[in-house]
């Protein structure tokens, strides 16, 4: 699904990067400095300033962006799997688990945008006023909250998110089995044929869907991703996604093993309901 649209300079102009207020070098040797802009950075993005808390203490905000900035920045430090090494300077107590990954989400949320402005000196390029310039986006994917997007504009292609606003859960009840708007990830049912799909057919539409383990979570994040980067290699996703998932380390695996677990007990309570809600009908009879 696609489709093309106009963005007018308002909306490119609210994107804008704001300047520097110092430079890169400058804000690696002197933290007083670094947190004053990154609050004016904060401030004119209308982002939130917040401090984010790990194993019980405040996340050093400097510490993590000197760190990843030696490393030659968030992406490099993604393709080189070097977060465990980052997460090693931080000496985490050995019960914080997953601590690779909070500071991959935190840097992420708090420091990626400014890293661009301040370490790689981006910009975003200015447009006349009442002008206005084509962009093609492309939904890659469906899930319960929204959809998985690109956008193409000339020869720049972005990827992202796009949530319902304000979408609250749905309750669950025993017929629907309706799931809360929790998953961050679609899910892609392989397709089943022969009898078995026959069977599946003429069966209970109101039974709940069966669980999915971390790696059918894992597989549906990567598999939208390889989509809309390579729509012409889909015969190589499964052995690409098998050799991410094996690449992942221990802690990684289980920020998706989680919602493996989660996934079951949603699955055990809602077939409970069903199987109630049956009873009752037979009962009737």
């Amino acid at each position: 699904m696609s489709q093309t649209g106009l963005i007018s300079p308002d909306a490119v102009k609210r994107e804008m990067n704001p300047q520097p207020m110092a430079s890169h070098q400058k804000i690696v040797n002197n933290p007083t400095l670094f947190w004053e802009c990154l609050r004016n950075f904060h401030s004119a993005v209308g982002a939130k300033d917040t401090v984010p808390v790990i194993g019980g203490k405040d996340l050093d905000l400097h510490v993590l962006y000197v760190e990843v900035t030696k490393r030659g920045g968030f992406n490099k430090v993604v393709a080189d799997k070097k977060w465990r090494e980052v997460s090693s300077i931080f000496k985490f107590s050995p019960t914080t688990t997953s601590a690779s990954y909070a500071l991959r989400k935190h840097y992420f949320t708090l420091l990626h945008h400014f890293e661009q402005v301040y370490f790689f000196k981006h910009e975003v390029p200015m447009f006349d006023e009442g002008s206005c310039f084509k962009a093609e986006g492309r939904i890659s994917a469906k899930f319960d909250c929204g959809y998985f997007v690109s956008l193409k504009m000339g020869s720049e292609v972005l990827n992202g998110v796009l949530y319902h606003p304000n979408q609250q859960a749905q309750p669950s009840s025993s017929k629907s089995g309706a799931q809360s708007c929790n998953a961050i990830v679609p899910y892609y049912s392989p397709p089943i044929s022969g009898r078995r799909n026959r069977r599946r057919r003429n069966g209970d539409p109101n039974r709940p869907k069966p669980n999915r383990s971390g790696y059918n979570f894992f597989f549906a994040e990567k598999h939208a991703m390889l989509k809309s980067l390579h729509p012409h290699r889909e015969r190589e996703f499964t052995k690409m996604i098998g050799e991410s998932w094996n690449n992942l380390s221990p802690e990684e695996k289980m920020v998706y093993q989680e919602y493996g677990v989660k996934d079951k007990e949603r699955y055990q309570r809602e077939l409970k309901e069903y199987k109630e809600s049956m009873m009752n009908t037979s009962s009737c009879y």
